[in-house]
């Protein structure tokens, strides 16, 4: 399927690696011509030469700065002022427990998984209204859904983010803008890696063995690929998806049980 995205342009968060990576990459494939972020150069350089040597002739840039601060927020603005994609992104939080969960940590957890986001699309979306289309994909959490108690920092800052999204989608999207969300489950990127080694540290195990607990977790008994999930924020990017918008796409292997 021809997405019909050659012609357009992406900025994605926290794309050096693991799902913002894959994003980027996939957007690529398509011909968008896209711009990484991290807080490393050499790391994003690199991440960009391995896009440019699958994809001869793609077109990618990188920007270092840190989505957490305004002054990194407006470097990236300044060296990318307008895009037709914006696709949000950014380390969680720790694990851990209401005893951790002091102010200063709940806040925290807003900085960098709510406020960079809704701070972008307040630079992007005018001038995506104004050219009748965009596309915004916040990569969030399957715990927005389904949470688990040591992951409520993160499942808090993302339901926020999922909760103004929502508002904002309703605004813009007679304009051709739209904004979904990705929910992820278990994708193997290096997130996964931190988790198995979490694991065998705590139960004194060796790696494959935490890694086979952690996919016995998912319904389809492996962890997620990161091109699936990467292919899923591209047909979100599509022309073809322009009648999709306020949603919560669920990558989870078929794990969570609720119905809606």
């Amino acid at each position: 399927m021809d997405l019909r995205l050659s012609a357009r342009t992406a900025f994605v968060a926290a794309s050096s690696q693991g799902l913002g990576f894959a994003c980027a990459r996939s957007l690529a494939r398509e011909g968008v011509s896209v711009t990484l972020n991290g807080r490393e150069d050499a790391k994003l350089s690199a991440a960009a030469d391995a896009v440019r040597r699958e994809f001869p002739g793609a077109r990618v840039d990188h920007v270092a700065a840190d989505l957490t601060s305004p002054e990194g927020r407006a470097a990236i603005i300044s060296a990318v002022p307008e895009v037709d994609i914006l696709v949000t992104n950014n380390a969680g939080p720790p694990p851990g427990g209401l005893d951790d969960w002091e102010e200063a940590a709940l806040v925290g957890a807003l900085r960098s998984n709510m406020v960079p986001a809704v701070q972008l699309m307040r630079a992007y979306i005018p001038g995506m209204r104004a050219r009748r289309f965009g596309r915004i994909v916040n990569i969030t959490s399957a715990m927005v859904k389904g949470p688990a108690y040591e992951m409520g920092l993160s499942t808090s800052a993302r339901s926020a983010l999922t909760a103004i999204s929502k508002a904002i989608s309703v605004e813009v999207a007679a304009d051709g803008v739209t904004i979904n969300n990705l929910l992820p489950e278990r994708f193997d990127t290096p997130r996964q890696e931190f988790m198995a080694l979490r694991m065998m540290a705590e139960h004194q195990i060796e790696r494959d063995e935490a890694r086979r607990r952690i996919a016995s977790t998912i319904a389809a008994r492996r962890l997620g690929r990161p091109d699936e999930f990467g292919d899923a924020c591209a047909f979100l990017c599509s022309a073809q998806a322009g009648y999709i918008s306020g949603q919560n796409l669920q990558l989870d292997g078929g794990t969570y049980r609720g119905l809606i």
